[in-house]
């Protein structure tokens, strides 16, 4: 697997990373196929691994912990999420930082991370949501900078909002923020305009999430397509969005190079943009894995292929069905 570095963390991680969302809140998932398949992919050199205390309340977490005991010389890298206190995804400039991430709770919820991954540090702690109007909140401020000076944080990063990669910048500027997570892929090419570049220049890792828009870039989906009532994706790919992404996707596959898949051609698109760190991939079997590890090693996308890949941007605004 290649490396690439987490922006000044410093940290090598590798361009495919696992993110355990699936396996702590979607349907069909059991743990005990989980942990196999996180097994096999740090033996086949995946270093970095994202999960959230949401995912299952902890459940996920817990899992990863599991590999990190099992694996301990192997170097892997453990990120983790804080979700919001108010429960409201996504954040908005109403939302008051106090609401949201209240210093005790989060301090709280770091404790609980650290004992599910078995590590007195947590690596990489994340918030889950985010608003650039908490920016110069002192709050914000006092929470990175007790949490990393206690030694119970090593570096500390935002997850974006969906389709708001703009949304992030302000707290990059304070100097607090080592790495941003955003939503990348054919279809949200938005962070290029702003958000990649301003990290180029704050030395911020970008860890690049739902490369294959939340399964659909996958080429399998239909009209009738439809997910159990408690698996996060029956709403998203609900009537307003399944159809329309349907017949992008199908216009997607028109780009299709010989002898290339779609996701391979998804994930190849992200790490064409050397300024993303590492782009995370739900891997739920032994098959993903090495099909994703291999598409990484075929190296960027042809030119040609990434020009006609421009005309595939979707430009979209957050909805009741989005969050």
């Amino acid at each position: 697997m290649k490396m690439r570095r987490l922006g000044r963390t410093g940290l090598a991680v590798s361009e495919i990373g696992l993110g355990l969302w699936g396996m702590g809140g979607w349907s069909g998932s059991d743990d005990e196929t989980s942990l196999a398949v996180l097994k096999e992919a740090a033996d086949h050199g995946c270093r970095f691994y994202d999960t959230a205390w949401a995912y299952g309340d902890g459940r996920s977490d817990g899992l990863l912990g599991s590999l990190l005991a099992d694996r301990p010389d192997a170097g892997l890298v453990a990120a983790s999420k804080v979700p919001p206190c108010n429960g409201k995804w996504p954040a908005s400039p109403d939302d008051r930082y106090s609401d949201v991430f209240p210093e005790a709770y989060v301090d709280r919820v770091v404790d609980d991370i650290r004992r599910a991954l078995g590590v007195d540090a947590v690596p990489l702690l994340q918030l889950h949501v985010w608003d650039d109007h908490w920016a110069d909140d002192p709050a914000f401020g006092r929470t990175v900078e007790r949490l990393t000076s206690s030694g119970a944080v090593t570096h500390f990063g935002l997850s974006l909002n969906r389709w708001e990669p703009w949304n992030g910048i302000a707290a990059m500027a304070t100097g607090l923020v080592d790495t941003v997570q955003v939503i990348y892929n054919i279809f949200e090419q938005a962070p290029e305009d702003e958000l990649f570049p301003a990290c180029a220049a704050a030395d911020v890792g970008v860890i690049a999430r739902v490369p294959l828009d939340e399964g659909s870039l996958g080429g399998t989906f239909t009209p009738a397509t439809r997910f159990q009532a408690e698996d996060w994706r029956s709403r998203y790919f609900g009537p307003e969005n399944l159809g329309p992404t349907v017949a992008r996707v199908e216009a997607v596959k028109t780009v299709l190079p010989e002898g290339m898949t779609l996701p391979e051609m998804a994930l190849r698109f992200v790490l064409s943009d050397d300024r993303v760190s590492t782009v995370i991939v739900g891997m739920r079997s032994a098959a993903h894995v090495e099909e994703n590890i291999a598409a990484a090693e075929r190296g960027p996308l042809p030119p040609e292929t990434l020009a006609a890949l421009r005309a595939h941007r979707w430009d979209r605004v957050p909805a009741a069905w989005s969050d």
